[in-house]
């Protein structure tokens, strides 16, 4: 399931790309877009089910708000990076928000979550070392960073919630109106017809059943081994760009892609 939800989240860096880079869709067009349709998509599962709609108190403001931190930040940063370059910077940010955030909780964190994540982040900065990748703009990588933080907070507090499924679908449902309020104020660009089908496509899918998921699986992973687990988002994403969005694959990416995985199967092993 964690292999499953971390191939959703690199679509999401792919189909964001396409969607804004290639298609030309604005990047708060295809975040907004992509909030909605995951609302309602989710709003209609737990009607479905009948599993009802909790507000959720002050934890749920804190979700909201960090997802709309992650949505935004996220869309804005893609129009200056690259598919792989964006995911590697963002996921460097969650982690060090995660693993701040199993400090903080007095969380145990084994001598194998520390290797794993020290062998798994040396794999990145190999990657991202100037001269072998283009440093992204500062622009760009502070929207990435505000976005790494939400998604960091938006996953701790995931821990705390008993309902994966009516959570995610209260946070979307609540982050979407205020999403539309920031698009009557600051959108209204081109809405061509690919790009709205991609931000479907990651709202529905890739956003909203993937986080549901993401929230199923926390509790059992708690917030260091769901940090390092991530790191392999940027590898994923970084091999789809290469599919499906024609950038260069490196001996630098192959070499790397292997330090960040074996770092993230040191760090998923069960502490005894």
């Amino acid at each position: 399931m964690t292999a499953l939800t971390m191939t959703a989240f690199a679509a999401n860096y792919v189909l964001n790309r396409a969607g804004v880079a290639t298609a030309g869709m604005s990047p708060l067009d295809f975040g907004v877009v992509r909030l909605v349709s995951g609302a309602v998509a989710l709003a209609v599962i737990v009607a479905w089910q009948g599993r009802g709609f909790a507000l959720g108190g002050s934890g749920r403001v804190i979700a909201v708000g960090s997802l709309l931190a992650y949505i935004f930040g996220f869309s804005v940063a893609y129009r200056g990076l690259d598919a792989g370059l964006g995911a590697l910077l963002l996921f460097g940010v969650v982690q060090i928000t995660m693993f701040g955030g199993a400090l903080l909780a007095r969380e145990d964190v084994p001598l194998n979550r520390w290797v794993g994540a020290a062998v798994a982040t040396t794999g990145l900065v190999w990657l991202l070392w100037p001269g072998e990748t283009t440093l992204a703009p500062w622009g760009a990588a502070g929207a990435m960073a505000v976005a790494g933080v939400g998604w960091g907070v938006y996953s701790l507090q995931g821990r705390l919630e008993r309902d994966a499924t009516q959570a995610t679908a209260m946070n979307f449902c609540l982050a979407a109106p205020v999403a539309l309020i920031a698009w009557l104020f600051w959108g209204g660009g081109a809405m061509p017809a690919t790009g709205v089908a991609l931000a479907i496509v990651s709202g529905v899918i890739t956003s909203g059943l993937g986080y549901a998921l993401w929230y199923a699986i926390l509790p059992d992973l708690g917030a260091a081994r769901a940090g390092v687990a991530q790191l392999s988002v940027p590898v994923i994403a970084m091999a789809g760009g290469m599919v499906f969005l024609a950038e260069p694959m490196t001996w630098t990416f192959v070499g790397a892609a292997g330090l960040v995985i074996a770092g993230v199967l040191i760090s998923m092993r069960r502490s005894v």
